[in-house]
């Protein structure tokens, strides 16, 4: 609740004071660009109506005053007067000290570990999550926050994957497809194809940019072996950080360069580091792929011994059991991941019985915007 209102800065600032003794500060020009009525913003769709430049430069706050839980100001030399709910302006107040330290994340994302996760996998059962939004909700979050989730209950036919993408979003057509196979071939174009086991990867890395989802789905699996595992390339990246904070800081500072030709008319490349950070230092993707590394040419001759020490050393803690959560998917059972965090991996398998999997990309600001809407729905619901 808003207890004070203090102008400052002849009216170029404005002082907040809230019930639990909080403080926040906002600037006259921040407010009137978010200025949240119907001539600054359609309210049918939330955005802007008017520009930057539509906002006079001199734009300065004359009169405020607290009125039922919202905060009333009036700009000058608009004359303009507009109100901003109490909790609209503590959602969105950027006064904060918050002194991150590089490779933070945000409070939704939870690294995970085989002690954390192995017994814990989050799971839902097609059915009910295509039935029920509080179950499609709860496994969205889940892809969230731990980014993989396994969904089972599908039916075990050729393209049925895409139906987990039809949950919350679209599929991202390839040059391998709508979808692809995963299994044993002659002269495959893909490692991906044969029965040889994987280290953990993230996919398509020379993609710009890479497929921020994707989902693996079983039609068979007769064989011995062949076990799907993932590793939380966040976790990782902070294990890195803490007993090297030197290679992490090579890691995401030099881009390493990745490319695939191994089909006629298709040369992808793209440029771009293995842990990448924001601008803001937040760890934002993990891009790892050994058999689609190219020679790195933008690390300094003084740093490249470092930086392959660094690499092979984030390498092997991919590889550390302790990182890797194993599970074998059966017949009409998938699994999504988060492919900017979570890397996935296969153990070798046999060459008796068969195994038959199906892949296909989606997009994660689908399944994120699908998620807000749920919850959102949810919280008016409660109200």
């Amino acid at each position: 609740m808003l207890t004070r209102v203090t102008l400052g800065d002849d009216g170029r600032t404005i002082e907040l004071g809230w019930q639990d003794g909080a403080v926040s500060r906002f600037h006259a020009m921040w407010l009137r660009d978010n200025a949240l009525d119907d001539k600054t913003r359609s309210a049918g769709n939330g955005q802007r109506l008017i520009t930057i430049l539509d906002i006079p430069a001199e734009t300065r706050i004359d009169k405020t005053s607290i009125k039922g839980g919202a905060l009333e100001v009036t700009f000058v030399p608009e004359g303009k007067a507009v109100n901003f709910p109490a909790s609209w302006l503590r959602a969105h107040a950027y006064d904060r000290k918050e002194d991150h330290e590089p490779g933070w994340t945000e409070g939704d994302v939870q690294r995970w570990t085989k002690a954390t996760m192995q017994n814990s996998v989050p799971r839902a059962a097609y059915g009910d999550a295509s039935r029920d939004g509080n179950v499609l909700r709860q496994w969205l979050a889940a892809v969230r926050r731990f980014g993989f989730a396994v969904m089972d209950g599908l039916p075990t036919e050729s393209g049925a994957l895409c139906k987990v993408a039809d949950l919350f979003g679209y599929v991202r057509e390839t040059n391998y497809g709508r979808w692809f196979e995963v299994r044993a071939e002659v002269n495959p174009n893909n490692l991906a194809y044969t029965n040889l086991g994987l280290q953990a990867h993230t996919d398509n890395p020379y993609r710009d940019p890479v497929p921020t989802l994707q989902i693996l789905a079983c039609i068979e699996n007769t064989v011995e072996g062949g076990e799907s595992s993932v590793v939380d390339g966040f976790a990782v990246a902070a294990a890195l950080q803490a007993e090297n904070p030197d290679g992490f800081r090579l890691l995401s500072s030099y881009p390493a360069r990745f490319e695939y030709a191994g089909s006629s008319g298709v040369r992808l490349q793209s440029k771009r580091p293995m842990i990448e950070l924001g601008p803001d230092g937040e760890l934002i993707c993990i891009r790892f792929n050994n058999r689609s590394l190219a020679p790195a040419v933008d690390v300094p001759f003084a740093e490249m011994d470092k930086y392959y020490a660094a690499y092979r050393r984030f390498a092997a803690l991919i590889e550390d059991p302790a990182f890797e959560v194993t599970f074998k998917l059966e017949a009409g059972e998938s699994f999504i991941v988060d492919n900017t965090r979570v890397m996935h991996a296969r153990k070798a398998f046999s060459g008796s019985g068969k195994r038959w999997l199906q892949g296909c990309y989606a997009d994660k600001d689908g399944l994120l915007s699908t998620l807000a809407a749920i919850e959102h729905g949810f919280k008016e619901a409660a109200e």
